[in-house]
């Protein structure tokens, strides 16, 4: 019997040293939550949202713990998304990690959902991961091998997988609709491509910013871990799928919510 392979270290199971990763919406939020976590370890980063002012104080911010630059684009038209495709790609030539990130929520009693509060959200929440990961597909392609896949880490919800207390139902709709997108591209890319998301639950961001100052306190205390999620919750999830340790998750939702939907 062929004796076992050599257990591999934990800093190099978890490692993502040398990668280039692209996070969405990176500039606020989960989104620099993830991206300092790749900074610090040690991954080559590109942030990117709408506003260029956002984009360069965390391109600034983050470039003293490593390496990171930003471009500004709006992911809410197929346009912007193959506009932040073409500009990486001068100044790249693979992607290793893609970081599906930008969001945006509405929230409203019913009566009072129109079509903008579904455009606005749809549009950039799931057409948003489409188009941007169907412009990166190349430089994805170029990074990854069936035995060390090139990663999609789209970031969904718990919305998406219980009811939500407050109406917000365009943003619900479109979680679930991520979570199912994530899916569908994952059987499609394999083996060379990756795809997984993440369900966050609450978070300090400004997407929370009113309801945990509404009902932080009770939010916790209804969790089973008693807390709200911290910025390490986050990055050591993005870091997990993006390392050799998670090369073989595809087509995931994990949720990452100290237990609020997965136990309700």
């Amino acid at each position: 019997m062929a004796a076992p392979d050599a257990p591999t270290a934990p800093s190099e199971l978890f490692s993502v040293a040398g990668k280039t990763v692209v996070v969405t919406g990176g500039t606020r939020g989960i989104g620099r939550m993830i991206a300092g976590g790749f900074v610090a370890g040690g991954a080559t980063v590109v942030v990117s949202s709408r506003k260029a002012d956002a984009c360069a104080e965390t391109a600034a911010a983050l470039s003293e713990h490593g390496t990171c630059t930003a471009v500004p684009a709006d992911l809410s038209t197929e346009d912007g998304a193959r506009g932040l495709a073409d500009a990486v790609a001068a100044d790249h030539d693979r992607v290793d990690v893609l970081v599906n990130n930008a969001g945006a929520t509405w929230g409203a009693p019913l009566a009072e959902h129109d079509h903008a509060s579904w455009s606005r959200v749809l549009d950039l929440n799931v057409e948003g991961i489409f188009h941007t990961t169907k412009f990166f597909l190349p430089l994805l392609q170029a990074a990854g091998t069936a035995d060390d896949p090139a990663r999609v880490i789209n970031i969904g919800s718990i919305d998406g997988i219980h009811t939500p207390i407050l109406e917000t139902y365009s943003y619900s709709a479109s979680k679930a609709a991520v979570h199912q997108l994530t899916r569908h591209l994952a059987k499609h890319l394999a083996p060379t491509i990756t795809v997984n998301a993440v369900a966050p639950g609450p978070f300090e961001s400004k997407m929370m910013a009113a309801t945990l100052a509404a009902a932080g306190e009770q939010i916790a205390r209804s969790a089973p871990l008693k807390r709200i999620g911290r910025p390490d919750d986050m990055a050591g999830v993005a870091l997990f799928l993006a390392s050799r340790a998670g090369a073989y998750l595809t087509g995931t939702v994990i949720p990452v919510d100290g237990g609020i939907a997965t136990t309700a």
